[in-house]
């Protein structure tokens, strides 16, 4: 069985083994991590699926009211930690911009982490800033510089799309995106218009991507002549979501979506053949193979039989004209052998 939970409202799943628990949608549960176990949402309950799966976390639990207790004050320490970093980066005037806080508390009053995630340009020297945060904070602080793709995903947010951002949702690795798969799907090349909220490429060009590529592949290029249903003209478009291709026909001049197979030679090849293969040669019955009639033959029916004409022979002449330099070539390894 497979359980699904989320330690943020609308966050990253994280799948788990429920082992011998049976939460409910909506109950809190202990999800075990480095730092101990921590509280999360039950999103998807336990069910059974077709696959197995193997290598998931174990479910440590349904969480208590003393660890709900915990989370809160863990909560409200992360927001009063943001403040203060904040306001410690602004009096040391350093180009940072704080993305996260995580709170480790492991053991209580003794052994606790703040890990400050954070965004500049370039390197910065925050030994100092240490120190301070340290003082102000009572824990042991641990600064982490992240991208502009994992600074997205900490503070999530709306895509162009109107939904929540793919990398603070589902989105786990982030894969390579280029300029190349916008050209492939006839987007504009605007960096307004294909960046998403980081400032990068949108990471939505990658989905339909291979898609695009298998119709180039197979549909024909724009400007090339083709036979429809409704006559003869000229593709001026693509329609990839559709699978069709836009048609000028030559007789009106009117446009017209075809269907992609309806336009492909291999489709005319077919419905011109009639056969399953568009390029099978017609069959011919073997004489060798065929079966012997078992009705006895009678004398009427017999044809005389028809005498066979010999094979034309080469002359001499045709034989000579026909391999030339072979009999020169002998010809010459004669004298060589007649002059030793």
């Amino acid at each position: 069985m497979v359980m699904a939970v989320s330690f943020e409202r609308y966050g990253r799943l994280y799948y788990l083994d429920p082992g011998e628990f049976r939460p409910r949608v909506g109950e809190k549960v202990l999800v075990p991590t480095d730092d101990g176990p921590e509280v999360a949402e039950c999103v998807w309950a336990p069910q059974y699926v077709t696959e197995e799966v193997g290598g998931l976390p174990l479910c440590a639990g349904i969480a208590t009211p003393a660890d709900l207790d915990r989370d809160e004050q863990n909560r409200q320490r992360r927001a009063d930690a943001r403040v203060i970093a904040k306001r410690t980066i602004r009096q040391h005037g350093l180009p940072m911009k704080v993305v996260g806080i995580d709170f480790v508390d492991r053991r209580p009053d003794i052994d606790q982490l703040v890990i400050v995630y954070f965004s500049a340009p370039h390197r910065v020297d925050f030994r100092e800033l240490v120190r301070d945060l340290a003082r102000a904070l009572r824990a042991r602080i641990e600064l982490r510089q992240v991208g502009a793709r994992d600074e997205a995903r900490l503070q999530g947010g709306i895509g162009p799309c109107g939904r929540d951002l793919c990398c603070a949702t589902f989105l786990k690795d982030f894969e390579p995106v280029s300029v190349r798969m916008a050209k492939d799907q006839d987007l504009p090349l605007n960096p307004l218009k294909i960046s998403g909220a980081c400032g990068r490429l949108m990471c939505c060009l990658k989905y339909e991507h291979p898609l695009y590529q298998e119709f180039n592949a197979k549909a024909p290029a724009v400007g090339s002549a083709v036979e429809t249903p409704a006559g003869d003209g000229v593709v001026v478009g693509h329609n990839v979501p559709s699978d069709t291709v836009v048609v000028r026909l030559a007789a009106s001049g009117r446009r017209c979506a075809c269907s992609r197979a309806d336009v492909c030679s291999p489709r005319q090849q077919y419905e011109a053949s009639g056969t399953t293969t568009p390029d099978a040669p017609p069959v011919v019955p073997d004489e060798s193979t065929a079966p012997e009639s078992t009705a006895p033959e009678s004398p009427a029916a017999v044809s005389p039989a028809v005498p066979e004409q010999p094979e034309p022979t080469e002359t001499r002449e045709e034989r000579r004209a026909r391999k030339p330099r072979r009999r020169r070539r002998l010809h010459h390894d004669d004298e060589g052998d007649s002059a030793q």
